[in-house]
């Protein structure tokens, strides 16, 4: 990046569009030149002074550097081991680069001042204490001013100078450069996508950029429209540490909290590998970069970071901490600020590396907030610990507890009962019947880990309230599944199983699968047989009921209005009407009362097959007893149903011929 401002001299120094020149110099030198690990001086003159940073070194003159440089000055004037021809200066900010830069300067060397060398010798330049004080126009001053009119002015060259100073602390951080930069690149993110008019990378093209130059092509033109996340991937080059402090000060300008949230999920996708399985993609526009890493993409901003080094493709365990706990710590406090699937997978990974408990723990209740938003998948999260079963059931425990505390919150908070009271009541059962689903979904499929404990698995299914469970066919599957992958189950461990189900919210199809599975004891299966004789009683009471009720009432008004017009055509319409309205009904009753025979037949052969279990002694005992009189009640009542079904056919003959005659009279 040159500077691109007009020439100006101070103290016989010019700026030439982004070079430092040096008029005054005292050793006339066409240059430097390097020879191996060592830089030398192209002049005539003999060089009396070596500097050593690191492996290089540096054969230069005293005279232009002490001239220029209040800590070079300091250290060879007052050293008392007589005359210095020799020092080292290993803990330079900016190492052997910067040195270079400002020694050339000192020499009157024309320097060319870019957003990837100005920090480094900014730095550089406070460490060697270049004043104002030794000179006017000296390299403090200069660099100073190429950061504030020139880096801090545009987008691209704030990133790249903030990315430059992750090797600078904390000289980057006493001088102010990061925090300029951050502030330069939060007003910037913040501005309206609409008066954008500098370059910025965007996403990533799908066949990468071989040089800087193609990147004019993503400049916004007048028609162009600037999405609202364009700032998202040329920020998630930073360091987690950088990133933070950007983040913040964006969150200060009033940035929307979805869309700092959805940049953060960019950069966990970016930084942390496995983060998001392949195909699984992210929310909205992140989508297309669940495939992207700080290595396979060298066009933008990364070309002149990187370099031709490609960079690791994992991350070190500590390093994978630390962003975690970053990102923790900085995601909005609003609801739906990120995915649930996010936050799990975040969980996933702060479990794997051993994040603080602390931040787990606010992480586990940032889940609770949103946990009828979570999938099957992102739920099935492997055990970390020293724990025997294949996943966390325990993690899937404290959730649920997380999102009943925050749902008994929300429906307690008296401004929400009084604005929502109605819509936030069916918000929470439905939020409750999801986690339902899920919690069923969850219990199915880890039930087939035989190391899972039965106290484990009834603690976690009996977790919510029976209000959150309409029907029960999910928690019978989980069940059934758990007594295949557990056929040691004693007697009573499988009657304790099976207490967390109530045989009355089963479905028909489950009663049937129910009845005939042999893992179940036998007093559930009573119960189901029972429970699905009651529902069958109760569908032909229905039925009756509101077949009657049509055939007394509706046709009433039709037939009344017809009958009216004197027609006899329309009588004889009625009268057909009337007689199909009873066939079917007929119909309807003889095909429930044999399918209630069956399960007739059905409930006397499971009577025999007990009868042969029990004992000659045991036959009068208080089971045969009661089977009898339930075989008793059962027909006694099969008897009522097919007299009620002719007594009600009967009166409906009766009422509508009495009705049609009334009519006619």
């Amino acid at each position: 990046m040159m500077w691109d401002s007009e020439s100006e001299s101070a103290g016989g120094r010019d700026y030439v569009t982004g070079e430092l020149n040096n008029t005054k110099h005292g050793v006339q030198t066409n240059g430097f030149e390097q020879r191996g690990q060592s830089w030398f001086v192209s002049t005539d003159v003999p060089t009396d002074f070596l500097v050593q940073i690191g492996d290089i070194s540096f054969h230069l003159h005293k005279y232009p550097l002490l001239s220029k440089s209040g800590r070079l000055n300091r250290i060879v004037y007052e050293s008392r081991e007589g005359e210095v021809n020799r020092i080292a200066l290993d803990d330079l900010p900016g190492g052997p680069e910067a040195f270079e830069l400002a020694a050339k300067f000192c020499y009157g060397i024309a320097v060319d001042l870019t957003a990837t060398n100005i920090s480094g010798l900014r730095c550089a330049s406070e460490y060697l204490e270049m004043t104002e004080d030794l000179e006017e126009g000296n390299l403090i001053f200069k660099t100073e001013a190429f950061l504030s009119y020139v880096v801090l002015s545009s987008w691209r060259d704030s990133i790249l100078v903030l990315k430059s100073c992750e090797k600078l602390s904390p000289w980057a951080e006493n001088l102010q450069i990061v925090r300029r930069c951050s502030e330069s690149i939060a007003w910037k993110a913040c501005a309206n996508p609409k008066g954008i008019k500098w370059q910025y990378t965007g996403k990533p093209p799908k066949v990468p950029s071989p040089n800087w130059n193609e990147m004019k092509d993503l400049s916004p033109s007048r028609n162009q429209q600037v999405p609202a996340d364009w700032w998202f991937e040329d920020v998630s080059i930073l360091r987690i540490d950088h990133f933070v402090r950007v983040m913040t000060a964006i969150k200060v300008k009033g940035m929307r909290f979805e869309l700092i949230g959805a940049s953060l999920t960019h950069y966990a996708i970016k930084w942390l590998p496995g983060f998001l399985k392949e195909g699984s993609g992210s929310e909205g526009s992140l989508s297309s970069h669940s495939d992207i890493n700080a290595g396979n993409w060298k066009g933008g901003l990364h070309l002149i970071v990187a370099g031709t080094k490609e960079q690791p493709q994992t991350v070190k365990t500590k390093d994978q901490q630390m962003i975690i706990e970053s990102l923790i710590s900085i995601i909005p406090p609003q609801k739906d600020s990120v995915s649930c699937s996010f936050l799990l997978h975040l969980l996933r990974m702060a479990n794997m590396v051993k994040v603080a408990p602390a931040l787990v723990t606010e992480l586990e209740k940032r889940v609770g907030m949103q946990f009828e938003q979570a999938t099957l998948e992102d739920l099935l999260i492997p055990s970390y610990s020293k724990s025997e079963t294949m996943y966390d059931i325990d993690l899937v425990q404290r959730l649920l507890e997380h999102f009943l505390v925050q749902e008994q919150i929300e429906s307690s908070s008296p401004s929400r009962q009084s604005m929502y009271e109605g819509s936030q009541r069916s918000n929470t059962s439905n939020a409750k019947m999801r986690v339902a689903r899920l919690v069923d979904s969850y219990l199915t499929e880890v039930s087939r880990d035989r190391n899972l404990s039965l106290t484990k698995f009834q603690v976690l299914a009996e977790a919510l309230p029976e209000t959150a469970r309409s029907c029960d066919d999910g928690l019978y599957r989980a069940i059934d599944s758990y007594l295949k992958a557990h056929p040691t189950l004693s007697e009573h461990e499988r009657k304790r199983l099976c207490r967390v189900m109530d045989c009355q919210k089963l479905s028909i199809d489950a009663c049937m699968h129910a009845a005939q599975n042999e893992r179940l004891p036998l007093r559930v299966v009573v119960q189901v047989l029972f429970s699905e004789q009651v529902k069958i009683s109760n569908a032909i009471a229905n039925q009756s009921v509101k077949d009657t009720g049509e055939l007394q009432y509706q046709p009433m008004v039709s037939n009344r209005k017809t009958l009216l017009e004197g027609t006899p055509q329309s009588f004889q319409e009625g009268w057909a009407t009337a007689k199909k309205d009873i066939s079917t009904l007929k119909f309807e009753l003889q095909t429930v009362s044999a399918k209630y025979s069956q399960l007739q037949n059905d409930m006397d052969n499971l009577q025999r097959q007990f009868d042969k279990l029990v004992k000659p002694k045991q036959g009068s005992s208080a089971w045969s007893s009661g089977w009898k009189k339930l075989g008793k009640i059962t027909k006694m009542t099969n008897l009522e149903n097919n007299d009620l079904g002719s007594q009600i056919n009967a009166e409906q003959t009766k009422k509508t011929t009495r009705r049609w005659r009334n009519s006619i009279s």
